[in-house]
């Protein structure tokens, strides 16, 4: 596939990484006659079951990632941390979205505040901890409550620690065993938004209607729309995300993550941070719309004209973590709600199993 011809029907999509959320794609390609081929650096994953190819081979395996993207029409990724240089690797056979700098910048929270500090988008105070020295510095600056991250890695939660006062510092430094970090201040913030934003090839961009979102745990539980957030912030959530894809020349689907801070504050919306995929505070697009986030990354990816955004339902998405799986006989049974479950062996404490989403 050239980067200006659409993909056809019966074309192949390279998904690196084998999740649910790689297991989600390839429900959608096929949907549009596609076929998608998943690599995964661990076998049994959930995406093998709805990919017509495999392979299982390490991320840092150049001849078995040449020989897959050879094999392949166009590359995506499931989750960000994809090392940057796998998909940097595969560009070399094949066409790649999201662009590798898109990755490579969500890859590092550092990184990642700088890039929007640097564009004028409003994120909490941060500073770089390399070094105790650095961590007392930073306490000192920001103050606290505050967030100890791990630069790279985190997720759900992981890779975190909080300061509620100086004497939570120890445990902290512990906690992180001398990663590379960064302190953030500590957002008291009224809610917490997604907006999945979608972009194709020509450019022209779309944008899911943003997402009130709950987590229990660090772990998100739910997401909600509509948001119940005043309108004129709701469009001011889009044009943030529409700022971002286009500096990055993004394609693809690509969710930002803020938080709303109230209508009086100086900086109403703060970015927490982006996700250079589908995402799971867009769970809830697969039933309350005619054309699903999944969808759209595909024919955003193949270069399809991109699908409409519009919902025709009010949703609630709910996570089904670890044992609440249990419960699918009784979901199951439930008038207006769609079950979601990804194929997971072994329920976890805190993996993600299913979700469901209610309609009204």
């Amino acid at each position: 596939m050239t980067a200006e011809a659409p993909l056809p029907p019966g074309g192949t999509i390279g998904i690196l990484g084998g999740g649910q959320l790689g297991r989600m794609l390839a429900m959608a390609a096929a949907r549009l006659g596609l076929t998608c081929h998943i690599y995964s650096d661990v076998p049994d994953v959930p995406a093998f079951e709805g990919a017509l190819h495999h392979t299982v081979a390490a991320y840092d395996d150049e001849a078995a990632l040449l020989e897959f993207a050879k094999a392949v029409d166009v590359v995506t990724v499931e989750f960000e941390n994809v090392p940057a240089e796998a998909l940097a690797t595969t560009a070399r056979a094949s066409a790649v979205f999201p662009p590798v700098r898109a990755v490579e910048v969500s890859q590092d929270r550092l990184i990642e505040k700088e890039f929007m500090k640097s564009h004028g988008i409003a994120v909490a105070p941060f500073a770089c901890v390399d070094t105790e020295r650095d961590l007392e510095a930073a306490v000192e600056t920001i103050g606290t409550p505050s967030l100890l991250k791990t630069r790279r890695l985190g997720y759900d939660g992981k890779g975190q620690v909080k300061i509620a006062t100086r004497a939570d510092m120890e445990t902290a430094r512990a906690a992180l065993a001398g990663v590379p970090s960064l302190l953030e201040a500590f957002i008291a913030f009224e809610a917490e938004v997604s907006v999945i934003a979608v972009r194709g090839r020509s450019g022209a961009v779309s944008f899911y209607d943003p997402s009130r979102n709950r987590h229990e745990n660090q772990i998100l539980a739910e997401s909600r729309v509509p948001s119940g957030l005043p309108a004129d912030i709701e469009d001011a959530a889009r044009d943030i995300a529409a700022r971002i894809v286009d500096d990055f020349d993004y394609v693809g689907v690509l969710c930002v993550e803020m938080f709303y801070c109230g209508a009086d504050a100086e900086r109403p919306l703060m970015v927490n941070e982006i996700a250079p995929r589908v995402h799971n505070s867009g769970h809830w697009t697969i039933d309350a719309c005619i054309v699903s986030q999944f969808e759209n990354h595909v024919r955003a990816i193949a270069g399809w004209p991109l699908g409409t955004t519009a919902r025709h339902s009010d949703a609630v998405m709910t996570n089904l973590i670890g044992a609440d799986v249990q419960d699918w006989p009784v979901l199951a049974g439930r008038d207006g709600v769609a079950v979601h479950l990804y194929g997971k062996r072994e329920a976890r404490p805190g993996r993600k199993m299913g979700h469901v989403t209610r309609l009204f």
